[in-house]
């Protein structure tokens, strides 16, 4: 029934189906065909949802579009150009930091790329930057989205894992630095080797103009994670305020958002939200499925029979959640590996917020390889580039992602 199922799973894929409906039609044909009674789908759809740690995806959703349509992106890429655009190829260091500043709001690589895309492509294009390698970086960048906290996938994760968020969050931020760290070298070299220019002149009178500029949304990461990470309110909660605070910098200090444009901006958050809360659903039938047939402890007794060694077998479950981020969207292929590998990655001595940590950066890759590749369609809509030449210009960024990857999995002080 196994086969059947992950034969029915293929077979939809390609027929175009959505993965959403892909995870929940394969999953209720071979429960039928196995003769299990399908009142246990709607059972274990709602099951699976029923988690108050859920009610923080909506809120980092809607918050995350909020700031990304205001002004408080653009200023906060200001300060950061204020600061490092004296430097040749200095906007590109400003791309990533803008990118890691916003994912600290966020919680999501597409908003990110969006936010960061349209305050920074257009000055990168008149300052003469490569567009495609410009646009690329960007999407690189927002990578660092889901890593850095607060993270959707993270929460999704905890949710299946039945582990702490707020432990997942303390534990994502020197992965997300790394990566960012890894992403400003490449850049750097090719600004120095297309000889980029320089940008903003240093000078301190602009960077406090622009750190005054930026402080309210500066202040956005210190009141989300110091709240929880200060244990005054739970990473749910601290969604709330978050979408709270974006609302109120956005319509009444900065006063670069309208009610009409906040209306959209919610119906857009519940719509993506709704996409996401339904293959959570799906999925979690799917997991439900897979452990009654005892799928993943035989794929953690397969895997364990090929080889003894520790670093092999890591190796091939990267290599498995690589892959499935190339093919699969981000919550999809989280909920779908979760249940199957985690047993696996318990037998070869991953804690569970390691692991976590693992397979949310090596999904998170994913965001810039085709064919998925959301980061890669944000940009190149925001660029107006076609998606062909950002992925060949993605290449050197994508492999410093990989490196980083390894070193995050293998390298105890990235955890």
């Amino acid at each position: 029934m196994s086969l059947v199922l992950a034969g029915l799973f293929v077979l939809f894929l390609l027929m175009g189906i959505p993965v959403a409906i892909v995870i929940g039609a394969a999953t209720m044909s071979a429960l039928n065909l196995s003769g299990v009674p399908l009142m246990v789908v709607p059972q274990q759809m709602f099951s699976g949802i029923n988690s108050f740690a859920l009610v923080a995806v909506p809120m980092f959703v809607l918050a995350g579009d909020v700031m990304a349509q205001g002004e408080i992106s653009k200023r906060l890429v200001a300060f950061a150009d204020s600061m490092f655009g004296f430097i040749k190829g200095g906007l590109s260091i400003v791309s990533v930091l803008a990118g890691m500043f916003f994912a600290a709001i966020s919680g999501s690589g597409a908003a990110t790329t969006a936010a960061v895309g349209a305050s920074l492509v257009p000055e990168l294009k008149r300052k003469g930057y490569d567009p495609a390698s410009a646009a690329s970086l960007i999407a690189a960048s927002g990578t660092i989205g889901v890593v850095i906290p607060p993270s959707v996938p993270m929460i999704i994760y905890a949710v299946i894992a039945q582990e702490s968020v707020r432990d997942l969050f303390l534990n994502g931020f020197i992965p997300g630095i790394a990566m960012g760290v890894g992403l400003i070298f490449v850049a750097l070299l090719q600004g120095h080797r297309r000889a980029y220019p320089r940008g903003t002149a240093l000078s301190l009178k602009t960077i406090g103009r622009t750190f005054l500029s930026a402080s309210w949304g500066l202040m956005a990461p210190l009141i989300i994670l110091g709240g929880i990470f200060s244990g005054i309110f739970t990473p749910s909660e601290a969604a709330v305020i978050a979408v709270d605070y974006a609302i109120l910098v956005s319509l009444f200090i900065y006063r670069d958002l309208t009610l009409k444009q906040l209306y959209r901006i919610i119906i857009r958050a519940g719509v993506t939200t709704s996409v996401i809360m339904f293959v959570i659903a799906a999925s979690s039938v799917l997991s439900w499925t897979l452990s009654s047939w005892q799928v993943p402890n035989q794929i953690a007794s397969a895997a364990l029979s090929l080889s003894s060694n520790t670093y092999v077998l890591l190796l091939l479950v990267m290599a498995v959640i690589l892959v499935a981020g190339v093919f699969l969207e981000t919550a999809s292929a989280l909920i779908i590996l979760t249940p199957m590998l985690l047993p696996l990655a318990a037998q070869l001595g991953i804690g569970t917020v390691h692991f976590g940590i693992i397979i949310v950066v090596g999904l998170a890759i994913g965001m810039v390889t085709p064919p998925v590749a959301i980061n890669l369609f944000v940009a190149s809509t925001t660029a107006r580039l076609p998606i062909e030449k950002i992925t060949r210009a993605v290449l050197p960024y994508l492999a410093v992602l990989l490196f980083v990857y390894l070193m995050i999995a293998f390298v105890p002080l990235f955890i």
